[in-house]
């Protein structure tokens, strides 16, 4: 299979715009050895070369084109905890993985914080996120989610609010009740992957970037191949989620890429911004296909959502998205819609994270299903720990059944497409 690459740079979104550096790491040329190479400089691929760096192990990390370009450095910037699957993994493995699977749940959020802190990456950092219910229905999610943190005694601050409250908090009487937990937060996530980037640089670790590469040759030392260079590893990580081509034989099929949308706001006066948002929180529904908003650092609404399985794009992301923002907002009509991007996300058909090997000694994670930011985080340390001997945590996820599509990837994405009308009706009704 012949892998067509067309390098870029960001796309044109607001976190490229006010992005605090530009990275400009080499692109890979010649003979190069190391302990690990790592394939794609988002999240996944930053955060275990930072993890492996810090124990360290000598770490080449490869980008088709600047670190942060795919979903990373686009997405919604929402810092949420958990991971795709974990209620499939305990009915799988049972009680004896209870500690495990909560561990891993908040592990993203004390990950970010404590590089955030110790690296000192600028980046915007807020705590609070809200789930909301945009039917009266939906308020019983809300109260059980409150219930469990009340059963498991949880440290952090976290709030249920009624309708009323929800209306004061957030200006609009279009939402039923929020869920508040102020353990989550949100982000500049471009510049906290390029922080990383530079904290794992900082630490010895190899970065090239407009690199694509075009294969792996399977072995004792597998090497990994650019058009001009290549990394011979005794171990190598894939983290190229919803971007990833290579290794087609063990892993076409399984992620399927799908768009999501996100308009953002010239800046709002500060009057405004405290009317719809008085917490500076970011902001979730509880759909089966989720709406997101949250303010940036310069009080602009970032509004997301509308994820696209189908593959076929809108003509205006702006035309998209924005009278969803004002099914919310209507009192930001008058404001201008400055930003319009949009990004793929790794979805999977059991909404499990793909993990695993080819052969000894290539690992691979990918598929988050739009929950990335601390999920990414946490796999970063439990790949690194996996490529460097310990296994107990990657095995519980490599454990786990996955399905194949048959057929090319477009047939995939189409029953994805067609299972996730059922939930969009569904939300709807």
């Amino acid at each position: 299979m012949k892998i067509e690459h067309q390098k870029q740079e960001h796309t044109g979104s607001y976190y490229a715009a006010t992005v605090n550096e530009l990275t400009d790491y080499p692109a890979l040329e010649g003979e190069h050895s190391t302990d690990v190479c790592i394939v794609g400089g988002g999240f996944t691929g930053v955060s275990t070369a930072l993890a492996l760096a810090e124990r360290g192990y000598s770490v080449a990390l490869v980008e088709a084109n600047r670190i942060g370009w795919g979903a990373s450095g686009r997405n919604g910037g929402q810092v949420i905890n958990g991971l795709r699957g974990l209620d499939k993994m305990a009915k799988k493995y049972g009680d004896g993985v209870a500690d495990t699977l909560e561990n891993l749940r908040w592990r993203g959020n004390d990950i970010i914080r404590e590089r955030v802190e110790k690296y000192s990456i600028d980046c915007d950092l807020k705590d609070g996120f809200a789930e909301v219910a945009v039917k009266p229905r939906q308020f019983g999610i809300l109260e059980a989610y409150f219930e469990e943190r009340e059963r498991a005694n949880f440290p952090h601050r976290y709030e249920l609010w009624d309708r009323n409250k929800t209306c004061e908090m957030f200006g609009t009487d279009y939402y039923y009740g929020a869920f508040v937990c102020y353990r989550d937060g949100h982000v500049h996530p471009l510049n906290l992957c390029i922080g990383e980037a530079r904290a794992a640089h900082g630490l010895g670790a190899s970065i090239f970037e407009q690199s694509p590469v075009i294969g792996i040759n399977h072995g004792k030392r597998p090497r990994v191949v650019t058009e001009h260079g290549h990394v011979d590893a005794d171990s190598v990580v894939l983290a190229g989620n919803a971007y990833g081509q290579l290794e087609p034989q063990h892993l076409s099929n399984l992620v399927f890429p799908a768009s999501s949308y996100i308009i953002a706001t010239e800046p709002l006066p500060e009057e405004v911004a405290q009317e719809i948002n008085r917490d500076d929180v970011a902001v979730c529904d509880v759909n089966e296909v989720v709406d997101y908003w949250r303010l940036s650092a310069d009080k602009r609404l970032l509004y997301g959502g509308a994820c696209n399985y189908s593959g076929r794009e809108p003509k205006s992301i702006k035309s998209y998205m924005r009278p969803r923002m004002l099914a919310a907002y209507p009192l930001l009509r008058d404001f201008r819609i400055e930003f319009e991007w949009s990004g793929k996300i790794g979805i999977v058909l059991n909404r499990t994270l793909t993990v695993g090997r080819t052969g000894d000694n290539v690992y691979y994670c990918q598929g988050y299903s739009g929950h990335g930011v601390c999920a990414s985080h946490v796999m970063g340390e439990v790949m690194a720990d996996a490529v460097t001997g310990t296994l107990e945590r990657f095995d519980l996820f490599a454990g786990m059944k996955h399905y194949r599509t048959p057929g090319p990837q477009w047939i995939g994405n189409q029953i994805v497409a067609l299972g996730m009308l059922f939930y969009r009706l569904k939300d709807k009704l």
